[in-house]
């Protein structure tokens, strides 16, 4: 309880010099829309995805997030194009910001080894919180009166608009890639000022270490490094870990954290992957455990991805893939 408590003072004391962050999570391949555009069609099939992360349970109010996406490639123009539906809530207000984008790629083939996918998302954003779940400071501060004063915030919800720019590029074996969001800088205060969300960058790429079997049908065995760094305001963050994949068995570690820059002992989490991957399907479960200063208080974070590949088509697409893990 006394935890929970400071967690909660030291949250409060610094929240007027915070912008909000973006949600994360540990299996960002299994959130390819929410990775970059670029990889909207990016898929012999249609695709449907949807993920669903619980972070630090054990710390007071929530912290959940969900995610839903749908893509679908047209042989005849190179394209791909994509919907994505995210959503999160955070804290005891259950502050919610909502995101629904539509998304476009194009492939380019360079050569003989390499294509380049650039892509784009044109999304609308609200943001919203349920003020009768707060509790105020003189709610909770000793020697009150009894009475509570009445705060009534002016908005109730916030909408704006946002664009995500990407890019990505491939070969047999490796890729590499680069996104933009929020460059349109959307608004998200419910007082109606002028605080936005900030860009975001993120840079992510990999290789596949080992690979049998054939990149334009099935992957028998696979071992894969791959790496995500992520820039948001002040945050740094650096992802880097291997997948390892026996038909129908994918099991993976990731390291998080920056140590010499956000001055980390040991760095933010550790992350174990268990998946499952049978013809169309792939099922994943992930867990992160917390190595940073909070060790002990939030519970980790656990994770769920489902994906689900099917043909609109009688005949299957036979073509170059992308050669980053389903997870």
């Amino acid at each position: 309880m006394k935890k929970s408590l400071l967690l909660i003072l030291l949250c409060l004391i610094i929240s007027s010099k915070l912008r909000a962050q973006d949600p994360q999570f540990t299996q960002f391949y299994a959130n390819k829309l929410y990775l970059a555009p670029s990889f909207a069609g990016a898929t012999q099939m249609d695709r449907v995805s949807s993920s669903y992360r619980n972070q630090w349970p054990s710390l007071p109010g929530i912290f959940v997030s969900y995610s839903f996406s749908y893509d679908h490639y047209f042989s005849n123009f190179n394209s791909g194009v994509g919907l994505l539906v995210m959503r999160d809530l955070a804290g005891t207000g259950e502050l919610a910001t909502t995101s629904i984008g539509l998304q476009y790629s194009y492939d380019f083939k360079i050569n003989n080894w390499w294509h380049v996918r650039p892509g784009a998302q044109l999304s609308f954003v609200q943001t919203s919180m349920d003020f009768q779940k707060l509790i105020w400071n003189d709610q909770i501060s000793v020697g009150s009166t009894g009475s509570t004063s009445i705060e009534q915030p002016p908005l109730s919800s916030k909408a704006d608009i946002d664009f995500t720019a990407s890019v990505l590029a491939y070969s047999k074996k490796h890729w590499i890639g680069l996104t933009i969001d929020h460059l349109l800088k959307p608004k998200n205060s419910l007082w109606d000022t002028e605080e936005y969300i900030p860009l975001k960058f993120s840079v992510f790429g990999g290789t596949q270490i080992i690979r049998r079997g054939n990149l334009l049908s099935n992957i028998d065995e696979s071992l894969s490094a791959a790496f995500l760094f992520r820039n948001q305001y002040f945050i740094n963050q650096l992802d880097i870990g291997l997948y390892w994949f026996k038909e129908p068995i994918v099991l993976g570690f990731w390291y998080r954290g920056i140590p010499i820059i956000n001055e980390e002992r040991l760095g933010d989490a550790v992350a174990v992957l268990a998946g499952y991957k049978i013809d169309d399907l792939s099922v994943g479960y992930s867990y992160d455990f917390t190595i940073s200063n909070l060790i002990g208080s939030t519970g980790g974070a656990h994770e769920i991805s489902l994906t689900y590949e099917f043909s609109t088509t009688r005949k299957r697409q036979k073509r170059h893939m992308i050669p980053c893990p389903q997870f």
